[in-house]
């Protein structure tokens, strides 16, 4: 069997974790999360990604949700894939139904993974262009608060890989730097585990055999 995994480099800890010695898994690459800014492109770019690896690889996992552009992707491929059945990298490490109790509870919420405690601010002030030189005589985050207005929590979500201690520690340094109240709880890995299964079975149905 040959799967390939092309996937948002926010899941990559995760995934990595997952397909550790998976002799099944022989094509992985992980996206720039600065995509999600351009949902079009973003959607050209994962289709240019899939369709390159036609005879490559039986199948293909996508590491995405629906994230905006992402609903009507496979029209467009040449290669067998599977897309998480969830809206974004939030909802596959909470479950669907655990990221709607969670935006419930408290709608103005700000979910920090791992992948965004690393990230901290400077991802933050990338993706709102605020490394751009016409800020660099401003308050940078004067941007970013304003940009946090209708926010009240931030929920680091703890999924099991690297240092927890200390991705809790950014997460908690994060949410006193943009002054959210600082909750946890655990996240899962079953939505990602469940969605390489099905990559699998369709890479099977493919041709391809299961080593």
């Amino acid at each position: 069997m040959r799967l390939g995994i092309v996937a948002c480099e926010a899941l990559k800890k995760e995934l990595e974790m997952i397909i550790e010695n998976d002799p099944d898994v022989t094509y992985r690459e992980y996206l720039d999360f600065g995509l999600h800014t351009y949902p079009d492109q973003m959607k050209k770019v994962i289709t240019e990604k899939v369709n390159s690896l036609e005879r490559i690889v039986d199948a293909v996992f996508l590491g995405y949700g629906v994230c905006q552009s992402l609903g009507d992707l496979s029209g467009n491929l040449r290669v067998p894939a599977v897309r998480l059945e969830c809206d974004d990298c939030i909802a596959a490490l909470l479950t669907p139904s655990g990221y709607e109790m969670e935006r419930k509870r408290c709608a103005g919420t700000f979910f920090v993974t791992p992948f965004f405690a690393e990230a901290g601010l400077n991802r933050m002030m990338k993706e709102l262009r605020l490394d751009h030189p016409k800020f660099q005589r401003y308050d940078k985050m004067w941007f970013i608060r304003r940009f946090f207005d209708g926010y009240s929590r931030a929920l680091y979500v703890e999924t099991g890989v690297g240092d927890n201690e200390r991705h809790e520690a950014l997460a908690r340094a994060l949410a006193e730097e943009l002054g959210l109240r600082y909750e946890a709880t655990e996240g899962t890995l079953s939505v990602l585990r469940e969605g390489l299964a099905r990559a699998k079975q369709l890479a099977k149905q493919n041709g391809g055999t299961s080593c």
